[in-house]
């Protein structure tokens, strides 16, 4: 009896831990409800890395699409998003739509994430930093963050963005001039870097950006009313979640993000709930 009870104790306790990593529990949000997902980079992990969770393998990122696209999630690009006021907008089931989005500008979004796009017949949304080469930008949120982790990742250049947006699988959106956490800024600071970064991409790349991404996620209410002065349509959070209220949220959509930590299995929790646990 005794070893029953300590085997019953056991399998309670592995019962909750994963309930609590993975909170399979949570109800499933509906499925007309556009998914961004959120990724950085598609590379294999540095060992001891501190930013390992940013590092999405190729291997899985390709588990990924081929997994989305075998249960008829449609990609589309987060500035098609911008004609959805409501989710009656979407059928239900028939028209799943799910938004890639990759934040920063990482050389590896060229070299390992484009291929399989194609191969994959899905698309993307890059969010790139303007002035983003030798920059460190985690240490102007964190100083202890100074390892130079980020600033050695290579990022890409320009023609190798410009070979992406004439793929036709690839749209341009901002991240800001220099990826600056925007509450640490005076006002003439973020108009800078939000105003100042459409400008520089649209003349540069000779592209439309509609949308924007909040560096580090972070923003107070006047950062969404310069966002929405320059002219974005649509600007993305570290949120985690999936919006429902397209026309409130517009400004400040969550996003699912994806965990190069993670399994498939928990990439399917995410795109069913929109958070992988209790906390994200």
């Amino acid at each position: 009896m005794t070893a029953l009870v300590v085997a019953l104790a056991g399998a309670l306790v592995a019962l909750v831990a994963f309930s609590v990593r993975y909170a399979w529990w949570r109800p499933r949000v509906d499925l007309r409800a556009p998914r961004i997902l959120m990724y950085h980079m598609v590379r294999s992990k540095l060992p001891g890395g501190r930013f390992n969770k940013l590092r999405v393998s190729p291997s899985a990122f390709e588990r990924q699409l081929a997994w989305l696209s075998k249960r008829g999630w449609r990609f589309a690009f987060l500035s098609e998003l911008a004609e959805l006021t409501v989710l009656a907008d979407l059928p239900e089931r028939t028209n799943k739509t799910v938004v890639l989005t990759f934040d920063d500008g990482y050389r590896d979004n060229y070299l390992n994430a484009h291929p399989l796009l194609l191969k994959h017949g899905a698309k993307a949304t890059l969010f790139l930093v303007a002035d983003r080469h030798d920059r460190d930008w985690s240490v102007s949120r964190k100083a202890h963050h100074n390892s130079g982790e980020l600033r050695e990742e290579p990022k890409l250049t320009d023609d190798e963005v410009r070979a992406m947006l004439d793929s036709g699988v690839w749209e341009l959106g901002s991240h800001t001039v220099t990826h600056a956490p925007l509450p640490n800024l005076n006002d003439a600071e973020k108009q800078a870097e939000i105003v100042g970064a459409k400008e520089q991409l649209q003349s540069r790349f000779n592209a439309p950006v509609e949308t924007f991404a909040y560096p580090f996620g972070l923003f107070e209410p006047g950062d969404v009313d310069i966002a929405s002065a320059a002219g974005f349509s649509l600007a993305v959070t570290t949120e985690p979640g999936i919006s429902t209220a397209l026309r409130r949220e517009a400004l400040t959509l969550k996003r699912i993000k994806v965990s190069g930590k993670d399994g498939l299995m928990a990439f399917a929790l995410r795109m069913h709930t929109g958070h992988r646990g209790l906390s994200g």
